[in-house]
């Protein structure tokens, strides 16, 4: 017996399922071929749902239902709330095996000019429905970016002291020197950090985290480079290598710029005593889960930097042979 009052549940799905199968199908026979389920099934269902609103929403006769005023109104509810469940369900599964998605990505200028593109288009292949949007902004703004949400993913250095975010090691490297091939330290076939001393020296401005690893690496191994009184200070990558160009110092950088130095003509020489190295990681906040898109892309990436370490190391080993 319907019991009227108060809403006892909330209806659950099933029930409103069957709700929409039993209008449309006006049998709760033929609402069972529809739904896969017995009759006995959807009538439970359709009783339960009743007595859960406190409402009845159909006049059963011999064989035909009939909606009653209230299951008229409780049907168009029903449909609405069951297309925006199927709605959710599709977008849900869309966006898991990647037929859609967008993932934002920022690094350093230089990653973002001479390794990213190449690595995106990649991606974009296998994954033609997600969009990839790259931001190339100085390396201290990558860390900020990051935790205010503005971009999924950072390229970068990753701080010592900084619980809100996460960063894992996608590739290592070096410092070297940048110079005109008829520089006179040019030639060398080994160079030393000492042997900068005196020279004019190019290179990132305060603040900047790949000056502030090549400093303190330098301290920590009892070296200084003396500046000389032209030294530059220089925001850009790509200004560092036009000074360069124009014969006005050394530029002090890190190994992603050889591409670009050498399609220049330029001389990029990798000091010894010692041998100073940085991490690129990729960067996440830590209280932020990474959407399918941007996860898929960041195990993407790993993947291929490793893929590439590998032909390296083999190449390497075949040169040493």
């Amino acid at each position: 017996m319907l019991r009227l009052g108060r809403p006892n549940l909330e209806p659950t799905l099933k029930q409103l399922r069957a709700l929409v199968a039993a209008a449309d199908a006006g049998q709760f026979t033929r609402a069972a071929e529809r739904l896969n389920i017995s009759q006995s099934a959807v009538s439970l269902l359709i009783n339960q749902l009743e007595e859960n609103l406190s409402l009845r929403l159909f006049d059963r006769h011999t064989r035909l239902l009939r909606l009653t005023e209230a299951g008229v109104e409780v049907l168009a509810v029903a449909r609405r709330t069951l297309a925006d469940i199927d709605s959710l369900v599709e977008s849900a599964q869309d966006l898991n095996s990647l037929r859609r998605g967008r993932v934002s990505v920022a690094a350093g200028t230089l990653q973002a000019a001479l390794l990213l593109p190449r690595l995106i288009h990649s991606f974009r292949q296998s994954h033609e429905q997600v969009d990839v949007s790259l931001h190339d902004v100085p390396e201290r703004s990558v860390i900020d970016m990051v935790k205010s949400g503005a971009v999924d993913i950072g390229l970068g250095t990753v701080p010592s002291d900084d619980s809100e975010i996460i960063g894992s090691p996608l590739m290592t490297e070096a410092y070297l020197a940048v110079l005109r091939p008829e520089h006179p330290l040019a030639q060398r076939k080994q160079l030393r950090w000492q042997d900068l001393a005196g020279e004019t020296l190019i290179r990132p401005q305060l603040g900047n985290p790949i000056r502030d690893r090549f400093e303190t690496e330098l301290a920590r191994a009892g070296l200084s480079l003396p500046l000389h009184r032209a030294f530059q200070d220089v925001a850009l990558p790509l200004t560092i290598i036009g000074m360069v160009d124009a014969g006005l110092g050394v530029a002090i950088m890190t190994a992603t710029v050889i591409p670009l130095a050498e399609s220049m003509g330029l001389r990029t020489l990798l000091p010894s005593d010692p041998h100073i190295t940085r991490d690129i990681s990729l960067i996440i906040r830590s209280d932020r889960s990474l959407s399918p898109a941007a996860r898929q892309f960041k195990d993407f990436l790993h993947r291929s930097m490793q893929e590439k370490a590998r032909k390296q190391s083999k190449h390497a080993a075949a040169s040493n042979c």
